[in-house]
């Protein structure tokens, strides 16, 4: 049955039995049997079906969350008892919004200094990703915004909130400001991040506060993208004071405070609010509070 619900799982999601077929490594007629068999002994339709993969029915859709669940808690007991006798191992999926990347390492190298045959995989997703990548369990954890995420699902750790500030080369500006209006920045040529991002959504406020809508001349998902035109000194951008602390800037580039950017998103790490949770879920959370009370 275990196989089966992971068939179901990977054809929902492909929405194609070739796709999925190649994905599962089986043929697409063992595909489409097991899917029937399942079909079978839970009494109901899960897919409709024409000459191809049209969507899941209702019944489909709830098969498919439940189906979620059984499959990771069944991998949360096989860890469990791996580990009980060989220690922490296997692979812990992460993901975490580009503006906050930076704080990963710190974080890991606890981690893997204690469970050295544990691999991690990082990914770099906007927030409404992560949400439902933690709901799919296609990650373990994610480092995102937790203000606008549902807590009741959530077990989270904050780590900072976030204040910002204009990083841009000495030319553009006059040097004696001490702060950046909203207004000066949106004059400049800017390259910021994707409306998909909520760093851009955030900074998008901002600019409305001063009664402005800015029209960057770049716009990226690609963080390295963004700093390397920076980096020319041609252009600026807006980023969280934090990440630009943490970054290895040319010298000709400076970095304003921008006005009335107050502290109030905050940032951190958060993981499906579940019981048991898995072994290795546990451990980074653990290395997340010591670097946390460290910090």
């Amino acid at each position: 049955m275990i196989d089966k619900l992971n068939f179901f799982i990977t054809l929902a999601r492909e929405r194609h039995f070739g796709k999925a077929a190649v994905r599962l490594g089986i043929t697409q007629p063992s595909l489409s049997a097991a899917i029937r068999q399942l079909e079978q002994n839970l009494g109901v339709t899960l897919i409709n079906r024409g000459s191809r993969f049209q969507n899941l029915t209702p019944d489909g859709d709830k098969v498919l969350a439940w189906a979620l669940k059984i499959t990771a808690d069944t991998r949360t007991m096989k860890e469990e008892i791996k580990n009980r006798s060989a220690g922490l191992s296997g692979t812990l999926s992460i993901g975490a919004i580009p503006t906050a990347i930076t704080y990963i390492p710190e974080i890991s190298n606890i981690f893997l200094n204690r469970h050295p045959n544990v691999k991690l995989r990082l990914l770099s997703l906007n927030s409404n990703e992560i949400l439902g990548a933690l709901e799919r369990f296609e990650i373990d954890v994610g480092m995102t915004y937790l203000g606008n995420e549902p807590s009741s699902k959530l077990t989270t750790i904050p780590f900072y909130s976030e204040s910002y500030c204009l990083i841009t080369s000495g030319k553009n500006l006059n040097l004696d400001k001490e702060t950046i209006t909203w207004s000066q920045a949106s004059k400049l040529r800017l390259c910021l991040l994707t409306p998909d991002m909520q760093n851009r959504r955030i900074l998008n406020q901002y600019f409305l506060q001063d009664g402005i809508s800015v029209t960057p001349t770049l716009e990226t998902n690609s963080l390295i993208a963004l700093l390397s035109h920076v980096q020319t000194g041609e252009w600026s951008s807006i980023l969280p004071s934090s990440l630009v602390n943490s970054l290895a800037l040319n010298k000709k580039i400076i970095t304003f405070p921008m006005a009335n950017s107050y502290p109030q998103h905050k940032i951190g790490l958060a993981a499906l609010d579940r019981e048991p949770n898995t072994p290795l879920i546990s451990a980074f959370f653990k290395g997340a509070k010591e670097f946390v009370l460290k910090d």
